[in-house]
């Protein structure tokens, strides 16, 4: 993957999206719509995976067929919102390796701060994807990243359901070898760090918080 900002402009995810977004949609079907997004947008991310071939027999004859290459990928969520996107991919990658990056931010500063860290081992030897649903001011999912190549990450790519231009900037400035995949790039963020116009906090809406 080249470029820095892939928006995937499918019309199911774009559908998808839109019904996410009303504040109407209930908690059970927000939930079920980000695991079918999830799994729209993994495809998207994993496009240029490693392949090589395998001998198998069909019920016709033997052939050389496409496999996938090397160690199985890692999926690494960002507590508690990433869990909604891992949920999906998981489905339909389901020999992932996962790992967690717990971090919340401080509502004053919108900095981050760490509580929990669990990884795959040899990610220098895997594709690690990270997902968050949010890449709002980029500080989280910037701090997430520090983390994961600290533990080994050479190939590292994000995977997020809305982005800000505010995130996109931060993200590109503190990795910018690692390319990010979206559903939309929203308008910009408001006062308080939120997305506009955005979909309100993925963590409560999945969960049922407040």
């Amino acid at each position: 993957m080249k470029e820095h900002l892939t928006v995937v402009k499918h019309p199911l995810v774009q559908h998808k999206l839109t019904l996410m977004r009303e504040k109407t949609t209930s908690t059970a079907v927000f939930r079920q719509l980000l695991r079918e997004i999830s799994q729209l947008l993994a495809y998207e991310v994993t496009h240029q995976l490693p392949m090589t071939t395998r001998r198998i027999e069909t019920p016709l004859e033997e052939m050389d067929a496409p496999v996938l290459d090397g160690r199985k990928l890692a999926l690494i969520s960002i507590l508690r919102a990433g869990n909604g996107l891992l949920d999906g991919m998981l489905e339909l990658i389901p020999s992932a390796r996962v790992g967690f990056v717990g971090l919340y931010r401080d509502e004053e500063t919108l900095q981050p701060v760490q509580y929990y860290f669990k990884v795959p081992e040899l990610l220098d030897e895997r594709l690690s994807i990270v997902v968050d649903p949010m890449l709002a001011t980029g500080n989280s999912s910037a701090a997430a990243v520090d983390l994961v190549k600290k533990a080994g990450a050479k190939d590292i790519r994000f995977l997020c359901l809305l982005a800000a231009p505010e995130g996109v900037a931060r993200m590109k400035e503190a990795h910018p070898d690692v390319p990010i995949v979206t559903a939309s790039l929203d308008e910009r963020l408001n006062e308080m760090g939120y997305i506009l116009p955005g979909l309100g906090d993925a963590g409560d809406r999945m969960f049922g918080t407040q």
